[in-house]
């Protein structure tokens, strides 16, 4: 495998798969769109390179470049500047392509590319209830349009449009019963979608909302899809004002120079806001049933393989 030339790769690939997952894709993107859209969000241009991005909470490698003499990064993801459009725009949402140069031990998971796109969005003013309403009916919504299409045949025979609310569970539940795998336990014995909410704050990026009745305690969630296909959504509340962020950033050990385009930005005044992000890529693994996310996308850049 290993010797195979990226050609001769994308030549052998089953085109029935690739096929049936691009066509997937396009129903879900319009769907997702005509429904943010009817919703008052406006979509704005994805962000490819940036001074900042998104430190995520697990090591990748960053790829840094000097552009007339700045410091440029790829995107890992549009946190920061979604935040920053909401000083323009009340909701607003973006496909938007991400690169994380994961660890090599990430490439057998099914569900991890180098390469991928999230239908990234924020709210000006509203809470974690808010998205976490949106993002049901959105994903139940693309559902149906999707079991409606030509490809129902080619569709996982388990996905339906689910009851709502979707269950929650609380982060140290799941770890105190079924330890630090708990998420990969819990999606396998799953037949529905479900959230896990509170996480703790070491667990996530400084960017995401402390409490303020429970210190330590995030006011984020992630939806898992259910039969084992693991993470969908990760989002919640965001930090907004500049000493709390501020504090965050030292709570991490992270060099407050890193954000200082940010804390600038915090300091003439951030809206509070929510937000969540959702992988196209996963989203059509899951609707088709795919074993690896791979499989569904017509140049996946998998984890320590040389690819087009």
């Amino acid at each position: 495998m290993a010797d195979t030339s990226p050609i001769d790769y994308f030549f052998q690939r089953n085109r029935e798969m690739i096929a049936a997952g691009t066509r997937v894709n396009t129903v879900i993107r319009g769907r997702m769109k005509r429904y943010l859209d009817s919703r008052g969000f406006l979509e704005i241009n994805p962000v490819i390179i940036s001074p900042i991005s998104d430190p995520l909470n697990h090591p990748v490698d960053d790829p840094t470049f000097s552009y007339y003499g700045h410091q440029y990064r790829l995107t890992k993801s549009m946190i920061f500047h979604k935040q920053l459009a909401l000083i323009h725009f009340d909701k607003i949402y973006s496909f938007s392509p991400n690169i994380r140069i994961e660890p090599l031990e990430r490439k057998n998971t099914g569900r991890h590319l180098a390469e991928f796109t999230q239908l990234d969005l924020e709210v000006k003013g509203k809470g974690r209830e808010f998205v976490m309403d949106l993002a049901e009916g959105m994903i139940n919504d693309s559902i149906a349009s999707v079991r409606a299409s030509a490809e129902h045949d080619k569709l996982n025979p388990h996905i339906r449009e689910y009851s709502r609310p979707f269950r929650r569970v609380k982060y140290v539940d799941a770890l105190s019963k079924h330890g630090k795998n708990f998420e990969s336990i819990l999606s396998s014995e799953a037949n529905e979608p479900f959230w896990v909410i509170d996480i703790p704050l070491e667990e996530r990026e400084f960017y995401d909302r402390e409490k303020d009745d429970e210190k330590g305690v995030l006011m984020d969630m992630d939806l898992i899809y259910p039969y084992g296909y693991g993470e969908a959504i990760s989002g919640g509340e965001r930090e907004y004002e500049y000493e709390r962020i501020l504090s965050r950033i030292e709570k991490k050990g992270q060099r407050r120079e890193d954000f200082a385009l940010l804390l600038e930005a915090s300091k003439r005044g951030i809206p509070p806001s929510a937000g969540f992000g959702i992988g196209i890529e996963r989203f059509v693994r899951f609707l088709t049933g795919s074993e690896s996310i791979s499989d569904v996308v017509l140049f996946p850049k998998e984890i320590g393989r040389f690819v087009l």
